[in-house]
């Protein structure tokens, strides 16, 4: 499965933390290190040893370590680790299947090296390291700000929290029992698997997708017979990956074949980050302004918008703990809220009618306590998403789950919103607003260790554009001069843009009055400006890695309309053709939908789509087609808005993204039924991967 010289662990966290690069120079380690083992034979106890024998070779960092490109060749990473440490590496990552005697797996190997990186990384930060919950390997705290969107419900042993599925099946049974598909599947019962079943067909996960972002998914597109064959399942299954990631949901590691086998770990940590991006929407200023409320200047204010709505939620509340005399930070929705005090105090002050006696915090049992906390909240109309066990054991997601909730019931916010100056800025042009969304869920679709909230707030320091670039011109940046975050003196930070800068114009960028100083200030246009560019490199990039066009001939703006309006003439449509991307003809949808059928005719419903004469009607047609695409197993971040009003530059994008689907998929098949997603637009292929793809049929363009 996959393409020449990829290498595919089954493990998502392995997928994730390591390149592909990274994975073929361990592979190999793991073959030599087995091969001088004796008798060919590499044990689970014989790893220590080994990895400490490899010298010479830099350390392969976590995906996204931006120095692991220019790092020089250093000693092997084993005499970091004592014995002990060494036996706690192996007591991590064992499973309960495996023993010391046994021979290694190429897989056991990757985890053990993780591992030890956590650990050293932890002692050479003066930290703990890799803190793991129930056994497995913890992300790198560097995405920390990213954790309410990709915290994982499941350790390398691939277990699920049992709290956590009834949570979300309660959620699920909640919002979605009056669905017409749905109610002959709801409610679900959580003390079963029958979640993982009921999602194998891809309509529960598209409906639960909707209900986070409204208007995500053209229901129409959705392929809701009651018996579905394999192929509409898997077009469902594409459609909720492409969906999902639209929205901002990490999907690099979950493929259409793990929903349709139902794999508990994957679908349930899908369901999850949906459900958290549903509770999360009004986090922010813009859904709620009153937000404001937090901050005292237009410093904060920065600083509350470059916030993840975790980081906001924990200021809110600490905000709210404030009022109450509570003495305590709140840090986090796990170790700090296990006592149950913070949770009293706060709803406390914000329903003091629901209270009732005995007072929770007159109670000294924390189980008793944590039950009271959520009479309380109950009687103000709150769903749990949690057990008193729950709170006692630290549960982050649900806790972060039951704080959001009571959020959006009642947030104890004035109504009328502080009337100062910096509060000005938050009302953004509609355009400018819809392509900040557009660049800040493409970076984060790159797999990049820094999740992005804000494009304005979050790039100012240059790093992240520095990691953009490092994964689509892989080795331009020189990280020896890059300057890793915290940076808190501003010349750092010019410096970072300087080099994102000067990188942008050795790719030929069109770069005019820009100067690194412009990204630190936040000059939104010329931000928005050099991401354009930053996504059109990317795009054309892509098609010009895929061997089709004369050993990798550059690719064109015109190449990619005249491919579209050839694939739409030879499909009979003569008169149906697009003369630039500005075409004002294009805002009725149906040339878009001529293209789509004609790269895949199954693929659109003829009897859903209109004439596009009307708003209403180029409005319809506008949603069926990004649903469609991604169906198809296009990654795209337009709206409709973008179609209707002829947004140039997402024009080409749509169109580059169906050509892409288009050249990738393999030549002997009208429609990959097994592998999807792996046909889509994923931004997370390198060139260094291109290079290795398979030579498909050239006469497909």
């Amino acid at each position: 499965m996959g393409f020449d010289g990829l290498v595919v662990v089954s493990d998502p966290y392995l997928q994730r933390r390591f390149t592909q690069a990274d994975l073929r120079a361990l592979q190999a380690q793991y073959a030599a290190l087995r091969d001088a083992s004796p008798r060919g034979r590499l044990r689970m106890r014989d790893l220590p040893a080994a990895i400490s024998s490899l010298r010479g070779t830099a350390t392969v960092a976590a995906k996204g370590d931006a120095e692991k490109e220019n790092s020089a060749p250093e000693p092997g990473p084993g005499p970091g680790l004592t014995d002990e440490e060494w036996a706690s590496v192996l007591k991590a990552v064992s499973r309960a299947d495996e023993r010391p005697h046994q021979d290694a797996s190429f897989e056991l190997f990757l985890r053990v090296y993780a591992e030890m990186q956590l650990r050293l990384k932890g002692a050479g930060s003066g930290g703990a390291g890799g803190k793991k919950a129930g056994g497995g390997i913890a992300r790198s705290s560097s995405s920390s700000s990213a954790a309410f969107l990709t915290a994982a419900t499941t350790t390398l042993l691939h277990t699920i929290s049992e709290s956590e599925k009834a949570s979300y099946v309660g959620h699920i049974n909640a919002y979605l029992a009056e669905d017409p598909f749905l109610k002959t599947a709801l409610p679900i019962d959580p003390a079963t698997d029958h979640i993982f079943h009921v999602t194998k067909d891809g309509v529960l996960l598209c409906k639960l997708i909707n209900l986070a972002v409204p208007g995500t998914i053209d229901e129409r597109a959705i392929n809701t017979k009651r018996v579905l064959n394999l192929w509409e399942k898997n077009e469902n299954h594409t459609l909720c990956l492409n969906s999902a990631k639209a929205i901002g949901c990490t999907v690099v590691n979950i493929g259409t074949q793990d929903l349709a086998e139902g794999r508990p770990h994957l679908v349930l940590g899908l369901i999850s980050q949906i459900i958290k991006i549903q509770l999360l929407a009004d986090v922010n200023l813009k859904s709620t302004p009153q937000l404001v409320e937090l901050v005292e200047d237009s410093k904060e204010m920065e600083e509350l918008m470059s916030l993840s709505p975790e980081k906001i939620l924990l200021r809110w509340m600490n905000f709210q703990l404030k009022k109450g005399g509570f003495q305590r930070t709140v840090s986090n929705f796990s170790s700090d809220i296990k006592d149950s005090e913070a949770y009293a105090c706060l709803l406390d002050v914000l329903a003091p009618e629901c209270s009732a006696k005995p007072s929770a915090m007159s109670v000294k049992d924390l189980l008793h306590r944590a039950r009271l906390v959520l009479e309380h909240a109950d009687r103000m109309g709150c769903k749990r998403y949690l057990t008193p066990k729950d709170i006692v054991d630290g549960l982050p997601n649900l806790n972060l789950a039951f704080v959001a909730h009571i959020f959006q019931k009642r947030n104890g916010l004035s109504k009328q919103m502080k009337q100062v100056s910096f509060v000005d800025g938050l009302s953004d042009d509609a355009q400018v607003s819809r392509e900040e969304r557009s660049f800040r869920l493409w970076i984060n679709s790159l797999g990049i260790s820094t999740y992005i909230n804000n494009v304005f707030e979050d790039l100012r320091n240059g790093w992240v554009l520095l990691e953009v670039i490092d994964k689509i011109a892989p080795g331009s940046v020189n990280w020896k001069m890059a300057n890793r975050p915290p940076i808190k003196l501003p010349f750092k930070k010019v410096e970072n843009c300087n080099q994102v800068l000067k990188i942008g114009k050795e790719l030929k960028f069109s770069l005019v009055n820009i100067a690194g100083n412009d990204i630190v200030q936040g000059n939104k246009k010329l931000i928005l400006a050099f991401l354009w560019q930053l996504m059109r490199y990317n795009i054309l990039q892509l098609l010009k890695n895929l061997r089709f066009h004369s050993n990798g001939k550059e690719i064109t703006d015109n190449d990619i309309l005249a491919w579209a309006n050839k694939k739409v003439k030879d499909s009979g449509k003569h008169h149906s053709r697009m003369e630039s991307f500005k075409d004002r003809s294009l805002s009725s949808g149906t040339f878009f939908l001529d293209l789509l059928s004609a790269v895949e005719p199954r693929v659109v419903n003829w009897s859903l789509v209109t004439k596009g004469e009307k708003d209403e009607e180029k409005q319809m047609n506008a949603s069926y087609i990004i649903s469609v695409a991604r169906k198809l197993g296009c990654s795209i971040f337009l709206l409709p808005e973008d179609i209707l009003e002829v947004n140039q530059k997402m024009m080409l994008t749509l169109t580059a993204s169906i050509m892409y689907w288009y050249l990738k998929r393999p030549a002997s098949h009208s429609f990959d039924s097994e592998n999807g997603s792996s046909c889509e637009t994923s931004s997370t292929t390198t060139s260094d991967d291109s290079a290795s793809e398979s030579s498909f049929d050239d006469k497909c363009s």
